[in-house]
């Protein structure tokens, strides 16, 4: 059994522990006491130290952001079943690159409920995540309402300017409530301050022509569409429902097994 590694003198401690670098602090004394038994050259142990604490605050930083996120489940691209969708493979492929928010460009599904929206989505939420970007999830009742408190206290400029530090503001479900005319201006007024500067991904269950079902003001709701949608990738999914396919599915497996 080898000995112990031995301790960093309390100067080095006190040290790093004022740089802030505590995955370097508590890995030192053995990969001090590796480099030596072993003999490694002065920048190979240096290396080993830094890519170890860079690589503990990437970890950190991810983590970090995955929480502010906000998801409500995690999803990942590797389970969406793009040939069982509607969804074309380039496009697939397109928005899976994330290009589109770094362009930055708008992500628009529309389509019936269970053919994939809220699972691409997050999915892609998660994807960005993974690649360094600041994502926030909303469902879009949740967006509505947190726009209604900062009414109430006079801070909506402020929640949209913050919101907006984030590469990609995702709002599931847009128009599964109506809006009243307060509403429909707090969410133009959120698309607009986003126009051109930051990649907002919005599904709905409603094609853009009924948009008018959940939106009272046509005017608003031609201006919101306007904006939404110049700089977009729109995908229209249809089909059947993923949810029923494999109800039906487990059904079946059930009647087999009796």
């Amino acid at each position: 059994m080898s000995a112990p590694a031995p301790a960093l003198a309390p100067d080095l401690v006190a040290g790093l522990r004022r740089l802030k670098l505590s995955r370097m602090r508590s890995i030192a004394p053995e990969i001090c006491q590796t480099a030596k038994v072993q003999r490694w050259a002065p920048d190979e142990l240096l290396r080993t130290l830094i890519e170890a604490e860079l690589a503990a605050r990437d970890d950190s930083n991810y983590r970090n952001r995955l929480k502010a996120a906000g998801f409500p489940l995690a999803k990942s691209l590797d389970q969406f079943k793009v040939q069982a969708s509607s969804i074309p493979q380039p496009t697939f492929d397109y928005l899976a690159s994330l290009e589109w928010i770094r362009a930055p460009e708008n992500l628009c599904l529309v389509g019936p409920a269970g053919t994939g929206k809220s699972h691409l989505l997050v999915a892609l939420g998660h994807a960005a995540v993974a690649a360094g970007h600041r994502v926030r999830y909303f469902a879009g009742a949740d967006l509505i309402e947190a726009l209604y408190r900062g009414l109430a206290d006079n801070s909506v400029g402020r929640l949209i300017d913050g919101l907006l530090r984030c590469d990609l503001v995702i709002c599931d479900e847009l128009g599964f409530a109506p809006l009243d005319s307060t509403g429909t201006q707090l969410l133009f007024r959120f698309v607009a301050a986003a126009y051109e500067r930051r990649s907002l991904a919005i599904a709905s269950h409603f094609p853009f022509d009924q948009w008018g079902t959940f939106i009272p003001e046509q005017t608003t709701a031609t201006s919101l569409l306007d904006r939404l949608l110049h700089h977009a990738v729109v995908v229209v999914t249809e089909g059947e429902s993923f949810r029923m396919r494999e109800a039906r599915a487990r059904g079946g497996r059930r009647s087999a097994r009796a």
